[in-house]
């Protein structure tokens, strides 16, 4: 499958991070800034998009088009880390991550007891807790509209970290994990994103 990974705006270490997608079989990824992406001719061939990015406090008019067309034709919506973050004013992108208010606050370098909160969801199926290092936000968590599937327990953190959903016709998928290779390099992390991608893409 080809997806598109989409970028901007907040600094990473990029052959660490594109080794996370290079370790996925069948997954053939196309790196952007959210600016050549919305350029990107094609854009409609992605099956899922995954947001890395942190532009605010509102996208321009053809990026928030472009981020909308998505969804209208059903394509997949991976926001992962600092993108649940990104258009902090936007109404629609507040509702495709599910949380309203997104005010936050931050801290590295933390260690995370995850749980699995839904052994049966595809993204989650069959996996066990596990320890994982990574920043952590605190701010508000996805509400009863979404689908828990990963939370911890830790006063630096939201108690949900992952969580899926439906926006316009796209599945969406929220992961709060992804700092930097502490977390990248975490086999949990990598299978939980790579099965994001995939149900997002309803494969």
């Amino acid at each position: 499958m080809k997806i598109a990974v989409v970028t901007g705006e907040h600094g990473f270490r990029e052959k660490d991070f594109d080794a996370v997608f290079r370790s996925m079989e069948d997954i053939d990824f196309v790196r952007e800034d959210l600016d050549v992406f919305v350029e990107d001719p094609d854009q409609k061939e992605y099956e899922t998009v995954v947001f890395y990015n942190f532009h605010r406090p509102y996208p321009t008019d053809k990026q928030a088009k472009t981020i909308l067309n998505l969804t209208e034709r059903g394509q997949g919506v991976v926001i992962l880390h600092h993108a649940i973050l990104a258009f902090p004013e936007w109404e629609s992108y507040s509702d495709m991550c599910g949380i309203k208010d997104r005010d936050f606050d931050y801290f590295p370098k933390q260690t995370l007891q995850v749980q699995v909160s839904d052994p049966n969801h595809p993204i989650t199926k069959d996996l066990d807790n596990w320890e994982m290092g990574d920043e952590t936000y605190l701010m508000k968590s996805a509400g009863e509209d979404s689908k828990i599937l990963l939370t911890v327990d830790h006063p630096n953190s939201m108690d949900v970290i992952g969580w899926s959903r439906e926006y316009g016709n796209s599945r969406i998928f929220c992961l709060q994990s992804g700092h930097d290779n502490v977390t990248y390099s975490d086999p949990n992390f990598r299978e939980v994103l790579q099965r994001g991608i995939k149900w997002c893409a309803k494969q």
